[in-house]
């Protein structure tokens, strides 16, 4: 949920740092903080976003240094529980994202020795422990230490009077950057494609010791080898391009992103179990299980495999049957919920597969197979054309699996999409920004289309939005139904359209406005919506994938009238690493 940023090198840290929490902020923006070492320990650490803070207040020495941009798990957003935290006497600092499960009992014992602690955090108590064990060597120390630390953890160190800095990881992401005498410390890879396309993924359990001049790590205390990754990534891909926001940037973007993630998979490279299914469990969280529910309605119908979508978080707690695959979609590869829901399918013998974004991620190297979405790197916390992306991989799943049936449709897609980028939403904004609630409605697979429209609503206007069934409506929410309700509703031409213009109109009855997306020569429709947004492909692919980016920019035009903070809106992180 956070991010953390470490370097050492021949450059000047501080800067280093500063701007790659820059890059990292939109894993968490409570507060900020680097320390650095040079013949002493530098700390400057705030409550607040990293971006508000001129880089004059942050000028510390010295060519070592680790930084960290926070979202509060344990303890306030305030200065002193902003990272980087330190031992007793100000020896040691170390930042790290995840939850250390067994810290109170850590933290007792800490105290019955003497320790003074400082923060209210899970994390203060890996300095005091490793100034407990560290005799000059602080590896040695780490590898101690890491045996009593139970949790999820990516961990970086530095002490004042040592010229290395010390890497953990397990089961938080970590990843390093192997520059010409200099080596980056990151969380992912958008604050290293400044500096270096070589990166290592470490793998958890893996220590590292790091210098100016070269790397060791080590798996249980034995030196091993990892892999050197070369990234296509370029830096140009993680700035705004003359957008005002990185969420319209990568709105924009998606008719180029759909058509890479619908030629990642053909019939050679889908995994070959997947033609021998006869059911599947998709398992994802957030907009990923609003695209596994899409792809739900549309493998029964088109494929005849039966489906099931659970919530990762819940998956745990599930008797569902177990079936012949697990399908886990993850855009970082680090959802830890997700991550458990593969671990329990391969405990099993069930084959699994990776839908993911990031090439040797965790849930790359822990599912039999893997799908990438080929997106590319997406800044704003809300998703976007990481959906998208999904959606164009589960659509291709259904296409191959179905015989190439809609093989001529799909190629249309990124079309699709760009027909719709330079609506005008204005009318339809001028109902939403004003409102405290709104409804989204379709059928079918329309349903989840809503869920997802509903969520990006939510998400960066702050505006209640709930996604329903439209039949479901009369089942209860009709009673909330007034003048002061807009309802989005998705009623094209198709099998629920009867249907869904007679719910409609009953919801009219009730003074309720109406936004609809529907045919632009729909007469009925005009007469009976306040607004209808014209979406005229007559393919249903086309149709989602349509209707999908026009609720991402109602959202976002509609947060951009509030005056909201759109990338990073409040609360929110867009790795959930934890569970």
């Amino acid at each position: 949920m956070c991010g953390i940023v470490g370097y050492i090198g021949y450059r000047q840290a501080a800067p280093v740092l500063l701007d790659g929490l820059k890059q990292l902020e939109y894993r968490g923006y409570d507060s900020y903080g680097i320390a650095t070492s040079s013949e002493g320990l530098f700390i400057h650490k705030k409550k607040g976003k990293v971006s508000d803070f001129s880089p004059d207040e942050a000028d510390l020495p010295g060519t070592c240094g680790i930084g960290h941009t926070r979202w509060a798990t344990h303890g306030i957003p305030s200065d002193i529980n902003a990272h980087p935290h330190s031992d007793c006497h100000e020896g040691i600092a170390i930042v790290h994202n995840g939850i250390i499960e067994n810290y109170a009992h850590l933290k007792r014992e800490l105290l019955a020795k003497g320790h003074i602690f400082r923060s209210e955090t899970d994390t203060e108590v890996i300095p005091h422990l490793l100034e407990d064990q560290n005799q000059g060597d602080l590896l040695n120390a780490m590898q101690k230490i890491v045996q009593d630390l139970e949790g999820s953890y990516a961990i970086l160190a530095i002490s004042r009077d040592c010229d290395r800095l010390i890497a953990v990881k397990n089961r938080s992401p970590l990843v390093l950057g192997i520059g010409d005498n200099e080596v980056f410390a990151a969380s992912d890879i958008t604050p290293l494609l400044e500096f270096t396309n070589r990166v290592i993924y470490l793998e958890d359990g893996d220590i590292a010791e790091i210098s100016a001049d070269g790397y060791s790590i080590y798996q249980n205390s034995v030196r091993v080898s990892r892999e050197i990754h070369e990234i296509e990534w370029t830096p140009e891909a993680v700035q705004k391009g003359g957008f005002p926001h990185f969420m319209i940037k990568e709105i924009f973007e998606q008719p180029e992103v759909i058509n890479r993630a619908l030629h990642s998979l053909t019939l050679h490279s889908i995994p070959e179990f997947l033609y021998d299914a006869r059911s599947i469990t998709l398992v994802a969280c957030g907009s990923s299980y609003h695209a596994g529910l899409i792809f739900r309605y549309l493998a029964e119908s088109s494929c005849g495999i039966p489906v099931r979508v659970e919530l990762g978080s819940e998956f745990k707690y599930s008797s569902v049957p177990l079936t012949d695959v697990i399908i886990g979609i993850s855009q970082s590869g680090e959802t830890a919920d997700t991550l458990s829901a593969i671990h329990k399918g391969n405990c099993n013998n069930i084959q699994t597969v990776a839908v993911t974004n990031v090439l040797n991620s965790s849930i790359t190297r822990y599912a039999n197979a893997t799908i990438l979405m080929q997106a590319g790197p997406e800044i704003s916390v809300a998703a976007t054309k990481s959906f998208i992306a999904q959606l164009g991989v589960l659509l291709q799943v259904v296409n191959i699996l179905s015989g190439g049936m809609c093989d001529e449709t799909l190629s249309h897609a990124g079309v699709a999409i760009e027909k719709v980028l330079l609506l005008n939403m204005e009318d339809a904004v001028t109902l939403c920004f004003k409102t405290q609630h709104l409804f989204y409605v379709g059928r079918g697979p329309f349903y989840p289309v809503m869920m997802e429209g509903a969520l990006k609503m939510k998400e960066i206007s702050y505006i209640h939005a709930e996604a329903y069934a439209a039949g479901e409506i009369k089942h209860g929410p009709f009673s909330l139904l007034s003048s002061e309700t807009p309802v989005v509703a998705i009623c094209l031409p198709g099998p629920s359209y009867a249907v869904m213009l007679g719910n409609l109109k009953e919801m009219k009855t009730r003074g309720t406005p109406i936004i609809a997306i529907g045919y632009g020569d729909d007469t009925e429709l005009f007469e009976l919506a306040d607004v209808v947004i014209p979406l005229d492909e007559d393919q249903l692919y086309l149709q989602i994938v349509a209707a999908t980016v026009i609720l991402q920019m109602l959202a976002y035009y509609t947060a951009s009238r509030l005056g909201r903070e759109i990338d990073k809106p409040r609360n929110l992180a867009k790795s959930v690493t934890v569970e």
